[in-house]
């Protein structure tokens, strides 16, 4: 019996291993190309002129409507 059960712990170990090497979504890659054109846009955003927004208007505060007492 002990040696069932060492054999189950061994293969969930070797399962649970396996599957963690391999944990990352499908979308992830290494590619010279596009982290060279993200630095590019992220250096073009850095050096534009931002301006400040415009006074935006402010939203009254809504008030609730009091409950009546029966």
């Amino acid at each position: 019996m002990r040696r069932c059960l060492t054999i189950g712990i061994a293969l969930t170990a070797l399962c649970a291993a396996t599957t963690l090497a391999h944990a990352r979504p499908p979308t992830v890659m290494n590619s010279p190309g596009y982290e060279r054109r993200l630095q590019e846009s992220r250096k073009a955003l850095g050096e534009s002129q931002t301006t400040a927004p415009a006074n935006a208007p402010l939203a009254k505060p809504k008030h609730s409507k009091k409950k009546q007492p029966n």
